[in-house]
């Protein structure tokens, strides 16, 4: 059972501020989702042959390598490049 002590404590650990008002509601959501973990927790797991339940052998493609654009046509459009790298901004 969560507790509004619990919510704080967890707002609290989460950097965040839950109003008087909202404690609540917040409190009762959050009970909401435990009690549904729960449920899931306790359905039954004999007999789970989900491994392939599509029948799927191997849904990825092959890697194929295929000829790539030449750098120049890549770096037509730069705004700034050197020795034929694009040039971007340090972001602060």
């Amino acid at each position: 059972m969560i507790n509004k002590e619990d919510v704080l404590n967890i707002a609290l650990l989460s950097k965040l501020y839950v109003a008087d008002d909202k404690l609540d509601e917040l409190t009762a959501g959050m009970q909401e989702i435990i009690s549904f973990a729960d449920t899931i927790n306790s359905a039954e797991v004999e007999n789970t042959e989900f491994d392939n339940i599509n029948n799927l052998s191997d849904v990825f493609r092959e890697d194929v390598v295929v000829e790539s654009y030449p750098r120049e046509e890549i770096l037509k459009n730069a705004i700034e490049q050197d020795e034929g790298h694009f040039l971007v901004k340090k972001r602060v």
